[in-house]
């Protein structure tokens, strides 16, 4: 039987689950029991295991199939995931579990032309002469999203002064409580600023809502309305997607490898390498302009 704690915390994470990665009902409920018999097979003590628990607990899955111990795997992983980010664990032990698969699945990509189209529909909000607040407060959330590749959880916590007018970055506690350096464009400077005229001095946070900050269930039910009005299938959007782009028009750009993986704060480059899924016609452009042999001054010395 779960413990109360497991409880509440798989209860927490479904919720964010349906409401963020938009997961489907039959997952969601694979999800549940998964978690709840883990739960009660480390006798209540899930959200507390450590990793040789978790791994004795695996070991268990042998003679099951494939497609179920991937299954069992994602759950767990993207459970201790959550808890990581939200901050009821200090490391994450998700990484001891078997991942059967080799194959990892690419992102959701959303194209520049797409993004563009968000970003149009904002700005016809507000174009008009006294834009209402919470337009304001779309634009500077869909600028730190998209330009600073933010993850949901980051976005929705920044302390109210943490975007300065002079300086072109944040400094970022991510998950495991590594901290990092992000850019901040002048554009999304700009939308801060605008939003946070309307954002009390005495106010803790800068996206506030109510006696603490904005959900990122509510974060993703605005950027989901925006797709929208954009003309954009709201499921091919979300914030997380949006940190994808980011990402993935950085690298199509010319972006070093190792310094996305310091903009995003993935602890392993491996999780980084994802986002190589670029277009192949660059590929062969990079090929034919960057590589030395396209050289069309380099000597070539027959062979005698």
């Amino acid at each position: 039987m779960a413990g109360g704690q497991d409880r509440a915390l798989i209860d927490r994470f479904l919720e964010m689950l349906s409401a963020e990665a938009g997961a489907a009902a039959n997952t969601l409920a694979a999800y549940r029991s998964d978690l709840t018999l883990a739960s009660a097979a480390l006798d209540g003590a899930l959200v507390t295991a450590t990793a040789d628990r978790l791994q004795a607990l695996a070991a268990g899955w042998q003679s099951l199939a494939r497609s179920t111990v991937a299954r069992k795997s994602a759950a767990l992983r993207r459970f201790y995931a959550f808890l990581a980010d939200e901050g009821h664990r200090q490391d994450d032990p998700g990484p001891v579990l078997p991942r059967p698969g080799t194959a990892r699945a690419l992102p959701k990509v959303l194209g520049i032309a797409d993004v563009d189209r968000l970003f149009a529909a904002i700005a016809d909000r507000c174009a008009i002469e006294r834009p209402l607040p919470n337009d304001l407060r779309l634009a500077a959330l869909v600028e730190l999203l998209y330009g600073s590749g933010l993850r949901a959880t980051e976005l929705v916590g920044l302390p109210r002064n943490a975007v300065q007018a002079d300086r072109p970055y944040l400094i970022l506690k991510g998950k495991g409580g590594r901290e990092r350096l992000v850019p901040v464009s002048d554009r999304a400077r700009a939308a801060v600023a605008a939003w946070r005229a309307h954002v009390a001095a005495d106010r803790a946070w800068l996206f506030p809502s109510g006696r603490t900050h904005l959900s990122r269930i509510r974060l993703y039910q605005l950027v989901k309305a925006l797709a929208a009005e954009a003309g954009i299938p709201p499921d091919r959007v979300s914030p997380h997607v949006l940190r994808h782009a980011f990402a993935t028009h950085l690298l199509a750009g010319g972006a070093d490898l190792r310094a996305l993986q310091a903009m995003l704060g993935h602890a392993d480059i491996a999780t980084t390498e994802i986002y190589t899924h670029v277009d192949a016609s660059r590929l062969v452009e990079l090929v034919n302009t960057r590589h030395p042999l396209a050289d069309p001054h380099r000597g070539h010395t027959p062979p005698r």
